[in-house]
């Protein structure tokens, strides 16, 4: 966000949590870019904020991390205090969440792989009308056939993303017997190590699909101790998830620190993952 806006988001999340009686004498922005994350003190909350047009997305999280909690999923919990809900603040969509400490940088890739296993386990076991994840595709296809949309995306490289997306999706989303509830985006980002474990936490990308799509998420060395995936299926899925990766970052509106790096690197990336 940038510095006017941020300060108004970050006092929409004050706002909130002071009015559910939480106290709040310093706020710690730990993520910053469409929507933030923010460290309540000393009540100790995780506040995440973002834009009222993106409330929907945040009831969509909210509801997926109820029904996860309620079936014992890994993942990060929502704040007691505050209610399964979004609140709305001014221009701001806030919800509030339990923050945890970090026990460690690094998850190894048999743990990694434990929590995405019953973090599947889980998700089996819920109900929830989840996009599948060729809508997301088709989000990003919808950035790179259009100049307007990626002005500064190159012909040859337009053509060779669009393709790419395209016969990647028909391929890997052709198989619906395959198909489960997702985390959506795995990553290690999206993976914290806690004293209770690790946790899954950014729920808002749940989605249907082969769990090799959530699996190219994660570090390739965590592949060797998630049973019954299938490696060709995982190598597509790690290469149209880079794909998508790159299509965000030709987008006009892209936020992303370093962007002119990241594109270079996200077609390089979909290449090597191609090339298998």
């Amino acid at each position: 966000m940038e510095e006017r806006e941020l300060g108004q988001a970050v006092e929409a999340a004050r706002v909130t949590a002071t009015g559910l009686g939480l106290g709040v004498d310093d706020a710690v922005v730990l993520h910053d870019s469409d929507r933030i994350a923010v460290r309540l003190l000393p009540c100790d909350v995780l506040a995440r904020v973002g834009p009222v047009g993106q409330r929907e997305d945040f009831a969509y999280e909210v509801e997926v991390a109820r029904q996860l909690a309620q079936v014992g999923a890994p993942v990060g919990e929502l704040e007691p205090r505050a209610g399964a809900r979004v609140y709305v603040r001014g221009a701001f969509a806030v919800s509030l969440w339990r923050h945890y400490e970090s026990v460690g940088p690094q998850i190894p890739p048999a743990a990694y792989a434990d929590a995405l296993l019953r973090h599947h386990a889980a998700l089996r076991h819920i109900a929830l009308d989840a996009p599948h994840f060729t809508e997301r595709v088709d989000a990003g296809l919808r950035v790179v056939t259009d100049p307007e949309r990626s002005p500064e995306l190159l012909y040859t490289e337009r053509e060779f993303l669009a393709g790419t997306l395209a016969g990647l999706a028909a391929s890997i989303g052709s198989d619906k017997d395959r198909d489960q509830l997702l985390h959506g985006e795995p990553h290690p980002g999206n993976l914290l190590h806690t004293r209770s474990g690790p946790l899954f936490v950014d729920l808002a990308t749940c989605c249907r699909g082969p769990v090799e799509f959530d699996l190219a998420h994660a570090p390739e060395a965590v592949d060797a101790y998630y049973p019954g995936a299938d490696p060709d299926l995982v190598r597509r899925c790690r290469a149209l998830n880079w794909a998508l990766f790159s299509a965000w970052r030709w987008r006009r509106e892209d936020q992303m620190p370093d962007r002119a790096h990241w594109r270079a690197e996200g077609l390089t990336r979909v290449r090597t993952a191609l090339a298998g």
